[in-house]
């Protein structure tokens, strides 16, 4: 955990909104499992591509990539059946469960770029506790790094954003948090980020610190 006297824990929050993979739980395994597979069909150098596919929505990381002949919306079908299909390996990082099941359920949600039936499938894999609020691939035109989901899930939580503080593990996903307006904590369990000086690293939390938190800064 970032160092008790960082600006972060001196504020109070009214909520906070989730990243789901890589932040509450860990799919890295089963994801690129899926993914590797994909890319090779398509002739891609499999060890360049996967950095660049998480944090986003799978129609947008195909979109981006510009294949010909390659419809982006029946692609990220198929892989998310394949996704939905393989959660061996999906696990909570430690002390998520905790942390959630401390929190009020109606100050927190979760804002992922899962598609809605692949969010159940790793929420459940994983164990953790079903969300009162969630914003998923569906709901949003535009996705990561666009601040719309996270506005979205302030909304639906019944704050502003900037009353939110965002907990994310890639670039798209801070971007979309800050973009938004909200403090954003970095999540360090499964990838390794240069943070932007308005980010705080924050790794993967125990229960005792987690409850710490909640304390210290969820008004």
């Amino acid at each position: 955990m970032s160092s008790p006297t960082s600006p972060v824990f001196g504020k109070k929050y009214s909520a906070f909104l989730f990243d789901m993979d890589g932040t509450l739980l860990s799919s890295i395994e089963a994801a690129e499992r899926v993914w590797g597979r994909w890319a090779e069909s398509h002739g891609l150098d499999v060890a360049t591509f996967l950095p660049t596919m998480h944090g986003k929505r799978g129609v947008d990381t195909i979109r981006q990539l510009g294949l010909p002949g390659v419809d982006p919306e029946v692609e990220s079908a198929l892989i998310c059946q394949g996704e939905m299909e393989d959660v061996e390996g999906v696990k909570p990082l430690p002390g998520a469960i905790e942390f959630l099941k401390s929190l009020p359920p109606e100050r927190w949600a979760i804002v992922t770029s899962s598609p809605r039936e692949l969010a159940k499938v790793r929420i459940a894999a994983a164990g953790l506790p079903e969300p009162k609020f969630i914003v998923i691939a569906e709901d949003v035109s535009r996705g990561k790094p666009s601040p719309e989901c996270y506005l979205l899930g302030a909304k639906r939580v019944g704050f502003d954003a900037r009353d939110c503080l965002v907990f994310e593990d890639v670039a798209a996903g801070v971007i979309a948090g800050e973009a938004a307006g909200a403090d954003v904590m970095v999540i360090t369990a499964t990838h390794t980020h240069p943070s932007k000086p308005a980010t705080r690293p924050f790794p993967a939390m125990s229960a005792s610190k987690s409850q710490s938190m909640k304390t210290a800064i969820l008004c």
